[in-house]
């Protein structure tokens, strides 16, 4: 991007170009949080990581375009591909979480990677693997802050991440089920011996987080057209949870932001120095170097264990 500045005859250390790099790097980081919300939802319910969530993303996507090149409309499309996650969340919680409540978070890990696979493969099987553009009416335009020049499809997304945070938020604390969600996070044994149905709280969860995956799907479906690299993109809410901390709703967003402004303006500002690319690895530097000083990220919960 520095090059490219240079060739237009930009100085890219004009405060008004830092700004436009600064605001695309938070819209990019807020894209990241809301792929870095369904890791967070489920691990808040089982304390494992579901390696499968960027597929569900992509998943979510390919149905939502799919159903749309049937001639569905769009919001009959929405509600469908909703209708299939819940399907699929029924699903794994019957054939794979079911036979294994209380066995090792390990096991729980190694069957969100054969559901990340089968999903991938599934979804190619129904409805192929090309590029397909996605226009669901999000504005395509752009607005001016001073010189600085910021597309209206990121400050949608931006108010929509919002609206998702502040629901999820409330739901988590203030009702029976987010309640419930925690209390299963924290052991499954003891939820259960109180009454609290494992199977069914895996259930919603699975399916909130597919409404998440949905969402995401639709944003970067509309910006980079659904296609099979969407999993691997999904996969740098990785780094993101490792500094917000994989248990914090807000944290998955304030690690989104710090993600996504620090790789724009490191691949723009020092980008030259290193040839460039940066803004590929930044993010899981940035997250070993959290591991080491800060496992628990910035809003995470700190476990302190004693034998």
């Amino acid at each position: 991007m520095e090059a490219i500045a240079g060739l237009v005859g930009i100085d890219p250390f004009e405060l008004w170009f830092f700004f436009e790099v600064l605001i695309g790097g938070l819209m990019s980081g807020v894209m990241y949080a809301l792929v870095a919300l369904g890791f967070v939802l489920i691990f808040k319910a089982s304390s494992v990581f579901n390696f499968s969530q960027g597929v569900m993303v992509l998943f979510a996507a390919l149905n939502f375009v799919g159903f749309i090149g049937l001639g569905v409309p769009a919001w009959a499309s929405f509600i469908l591909t909703m209708l299939v996650m819940v399907a699929l969340a029924f699903t794994v919680e019957r054939v794979v979480l079911r036979p294994l409540v209380n066995q090792p978070h390990i096991s729980l890990f190694m069957a969100t990677i054969g559901i990340a696979i089968f999903l991938e493969g599934f979804g190619e099987l129904i409805w192929g693997s090309s590029i397909k553009p996605l226009d669901v009416g999000i504005p395509e335009g752009a607005v001016f802050m001073g010189d600085a020049m910021i597309q209206e499809a990121d400050l949608f997304a931006a108010a929509v991440a919002t609206v998702l945070v502040a629901v999820l938020a409330l739901f988590f604390t203030y009702t029976r089920i987010g309640r419930a969600l925690r209390a299963v996070a924290d052991d499954h044994q003891a939820a259960m011996s109180v009454g609290i149905p494992l199977n069914t709280i895996w259930v919603i969860v699975w399916s909130v987080a597919g409404f998440v995956a949905l969402v995401a799907g639709i944003m970067w479906g509309s910006k980079l057209g659904v296609q099979f690299s969407l999993a691997i993109l999904a996969l740098k809410a990785l780094p993101v949870l490792i500094l917000g901390g994989f248990t914090s709703i807000p944290g998955a967003i304030i690690g989104g932001l710090i993600i996504g402004a620090g790789e724009k303006l490191a691949e723009v500002y020092f980008g030259q120095m290193v040839g460039g690319a940066i803004e590929e690895w930044f993010a899981y530097i940035v997250a070993m170097a959290f591991l080491v000083f800060r496992p628990q990220g910035l809003f995470g919960e700190k476990i302190i264990e004693r034998v």
